[in-house]
């Protein structure tokens, strides 16, 4: 099996880079953990934010000729789909409360879909305020508006008076440090 082809013709001009094999290597490398992240503070079930996180790979890699980079860098235009992901599994586990798998709809018991109990949710929280801390506080501010927060770049600048751009790179270079950062628990 050889590299993963474009989907479309248009691919070569201007895309995500997920069509090729080295570039969904680097999207994984780079995005895959905060991905997950996200999807299991919001759906709070490890199986549904996995799920969530392939198929936000998934429709990102179909729509890959669609990434236009003067709107937002590809994290960005993953956080967006992810966001839509999410917002589909939320009303899906709405319409049916009872279904807890994608894959055994109706098979599970509904405590299954119940979120971790609230000292799991107080230690994250604790662990992700200790390693915010160690932020400097402008790379700080523009991690918890801009990543937990989930506001656009353009929305943090104005209410900050910055430039989008020093928004972005105020986000690089927080997550390169947090990257970076021994967690311990």
């Amino acid at each position: 099996m050889g590299s993963l082809r474009p989907v479309s013709t248009g691919c070569a001009d201007h895309c995500a880079r997920l069509c090729t094999d080295t570039g969904l290597a680097a999207v994984l490398a780079a995005d895959r953990g905060l991905l997950h992240w996200r999807a299991m503070s919001r759906l709070g079930d490890p199986g549904l934010a996995e799920h969530a996180v392939q198929e936000t790979l998934l429709r990102a890699w179909r729509a890959c000729a669609s990434y236009d980079p003067d709107r937002g860098s590809v994290r960005t235009w993953l956080l967006t789909i992810e966001r839509n992901v999410l917002i589909d599994t939320a009303r899906f586990r709405a319409a049916r409360p009872g279904d807890t798998s994608w894959d055994q709809i109706g098979e599970q018991a509904e405590n299954r879909c119940a979120r971790p109990d609230f000292t799991e949710a107080l230690a994250d929280g604790m662990l992700v305020a200790d390693l915010l801390d160690q932020l400097p506080p402008p790379q700080r501010d523009a991690i918890v508006q801009v990543i937990l927060r989930d506001r656009a770049y353009q929305d943090v600048a104005a209410d900050l008076g910055i430039p989008v751009g020093t928004v972005k790179t105020r986000v690089h270079y927080a997550l390169r440090s947090l990257r970076r950062l021994p967690i311990s628990a």
